[in-house]
C-alpha cells in the first residue's frame, strides 16, 4: 500500500522539484536570454515617458533599470504596461522586474518582493484654484469625488483616510487630470512630482489648480520582483547599493529632478531597505 501511495504521488513530487528549480533559475534565465525585461508605465514624467523627439522611453525609472541590467551584463528591454497591470504581469512572468512608481504597502508586499526604496513619494491633492477656500486639507474632501489612476495606490490611499470618499479611476494620469478641469470630481490624488506638472499646465488654461500643502500621506516606491527570487533579488539590492555608495544614485536624481528640470526637489531618501 505504501508503494503505491508513493507511486501516485511521485508525479506530483516531481513536478514540485521541476517547479522549484524553475522558479530558482530566474536570474539564469534571464542571464541566458542576454536581456533584463523591465515592466514601466512611459506615461509617467520624469519617471518613465517618450521622448517627444525619439519616442524612446526615458526617464528617472528607466535609467535605473539600465543600471540594473548593466550590474548583471546584460541588455535592457522596456515593456510599457499600466498601472494596474503592474503586479499581473510580473506575477506571470512576462516582465523580470518592475519600475513603475510601484508604492509599498503591506498587501502588496504580501504579492510580490520589493527591492530598496529608489524613491519617496509625497502623495497629494491637486484640486481646482476656485475651491482654496472650501478645502485646505484632505479631510475637507471628505464625501467628496476624487479622480485618481486606477490601481494605484493614491487610488487605496483616498479610500483609506478621506471619510465617505468616492473614487473616480481611470487608466492614465491625464484622464484623471482632465476628470477635475471639467469638474467632475473635486480633487486628484497623485504623486506630488506628477501633480506639480499638472499644476504647472493649468497656469495656462481658463482653470487653474494648486495642489494641498498637507500630504495625504508618504511611500516609498521601490522595484518589484517576483516572490521567492532571492538571487534577482540580491542583484538589484547591490546595485542600487552601490550606486548610493558611489554618488551615482545621487547624480541619476539630479539629473530628473535637479534645479533645471520642471520636477525640482530636494532628495530626502537614500537607496536602502524600506522600512515597512
Amino acid at each position: 500500500m505504501k508503494l503505491k501511495t508513493f507511486a501516485k504521488a511521485l508525479p506530483f513530487i516531481l513536478s514540485l522539484g521541476i517547479a522549484g528549480a524553475a522558479h530558482a533559475d530566474v536570474l539564469d534565465t534571464v542571464k541566458d536570454r542576454g536581456t533584463l525585461v523591465c515592466g514601466t508605465l512611459g506615461t509617467s514624467e520624469p519617471f518613465s515617458f517618450q521622448d517627444p523627439a525619439t519616442r524612446k522611453v526615458v526617464g528617472y525609472e528607466v535609467d535605473l533599470c539600465q543600471k540594473i541590467a548593466d550590474h548583471i551584463g546584460v541588455k535592457l528591454e522596456i515593456k510599457m504596461i499600466s498601472v494596474a497591470a503592474r503586479i499581473p504581469e510580473l506575477v506571470a512572468g512576462r516582465v523580470d522586474v518592475v519600475a513603475a512608481n510601484l508604492g509599498w504597502s503591506p498587501d502588496r508586499a504580501k504579492q510580490i518582493d520589493y527591492s530598496y526604496a529608489d524613491y519617496v513619494s509625497p502623495q497629494k491633492i491637486l484640486i481646482r484654484r476656485s475651491d482654496a477656500d472650501k478645502f485646505k486639507t484632505p479631510a475637507d474632501l471628505s464625501g467628496q469625488r476624487v479622480s485618481a489612476v486606477s490601481g494605484s495606490s493614491s487610488e487605496a490611499g483616498a479610500k483609506r483616510l478621506i471619510p465617505d470618499v468616492t473614487t473616480v479611476t481611470f487608466k492614465d494620469p491625464p484622464t484623471a487630470f482632465l476628470a477635475l478641469q471639467q469638474q467632475k470630481v473635486s480633487g486628484f490624488v497623485g504623486s506630488e512630482l506628477m501633480l506639480l506638472k499638472f499644476k504647472q499646465q493649468s497656469e495656462s488654461t481658463p482653470v487653474k489648480l494648486d495642489i494641498l500643502d498637507k500630504a495625504l500621506f508618504t511611500e516609498p516606491w521601490g522595484v518589484g520582483i517576483r516572490k521567492g527570487e532571492t538571487a534577482l533579488l540580491k542583484q538589484v539590492n547591490d546595485t542600487f547599493a552601490g550606486l548610493e555608495a558611489s554618488g551615482e544614485g545621487e547624480k541619476i536624481f539630479e539629473k530628473w529632478f535637479g534645479k533645471d528640470t520642471d520636477f525640482y526637489s530636494k532628495r530626502e531618501f537614500k537607496l536602502e531597505e524600506i522600512k515597512g
